[in-house]
């Protein structure tokens, strides 16, 4: 006779001494209490920035387990986007990362935890947000020199699942970073045409933004930091069943033609 309630074989335990990391309620919410004041008066549209995000120890192990760029993980970049984001390596879905170090598996399930989604919906004031397991364009990012991000709004819909795009995370994990080397996030304005604000890609920094029809953004200059370095980030993108009031219409990343340098 068939046992049905036959227990299956459980899964085996890490080796002792892989590290592990959760986020801690208590932690984030004190945290997202604290910067949210300022998050939805930012200019020029709502972000904020914290450094030392993570602990110490945390920060320095996914900087020793990020993937180099000649490892398998990537999804080639000459087979993209080469016009508005050349040099720029990414995963593009879940399904590539098999192969990811176990400690990047585990970052990207602690941002995409209820904990996590708890610390966004204190520190936004949005509500319902919904992560993203699949990594639809998130995950590891890394630009090799000369790459560029031209400036853009994000698209506003993944149409499958009917959820609308809210927010983007995005850990930066360069150690010593020399500014003169760029590859900062610009912040641009609600037409596009002047860059307000600047972002750092240092090392443990997070920059949280809302992704809204006017939240352009990128690094429209070429990374100008020497061989054999990168700009390096974890991104995560968040969603919710409600469209931005006058934007409910699927659309894809609106990217902006101009390249002209536009200071703060």
């Amino acid at each position: 006779m068939l046992n049905l309630f036959k227990r299956a074989a459980p899964a085996p335990l890490p080796p002792v001494g892989e590290p592990f990391f959760k986020f801690e309620d208590a932690f984030l919410q004190e945290k997202a209490a604290h910067y949210a004041p300022g998050y939805n008066g930012a200019h020029p549209f709502p972000h904020v920035v914290i450094d030392d995000f993570l602990p110490a120890d945390v920060a320095e192990r996914i900087h020793a387990a990020y993937p180099g760029v000649d490892d398998p993980v990537w999804f080639d970049w000459k087979a993209g986007d080469t016009v508005n984001q050349p040099k720029k390596l990414g995963v593009r879905h879940a399904s590539r990362m098999e192969g990811a170090p176990p400690l990047i598996h585990n970052m990207c399930y602690a941002f995409n935890s209820y904990t996590f989604l708890h610390f966004l919906e204190t520190l936004t004031g949005l509500k319902d947000l919904i992560s993203d397991p699949c990594l639809n364009g998130g995950g590891m990012h890394q630009i090799l020199p000369g790459g560029k991000l031209r400036v853009h709004a994000d698209f506003n819909m993944i149409e499958p699942f009917g959820l609308y795009r809210k927010l983007n995370a995005i850990l930066y994990l360069n150690k010593d970073w020399d500014e003169s080397w760029g590859g900062d996030l610009q912040l641009w304005n609600r037409d596009a045409t002047k860059c307000e604000a600047r972002v750092m890609p240092h090392f443990n920094r997070l920059a949280v933004f809302s992704t809204l029809s006017t939240s352009h953004h990128g690094h429209p200059e070429p990374l100008a930091c020497p061989e054999g370095r990168t700009r390096k980030s974890l991104a995560f993108f968040y969603y919710s069943r409600h469209a931005e009031e006058g934007d409910a219409t699927p659309r894809t990343v609106q990217w902006q033609s101009h390249e002209e340098k536009s200071p703060v």
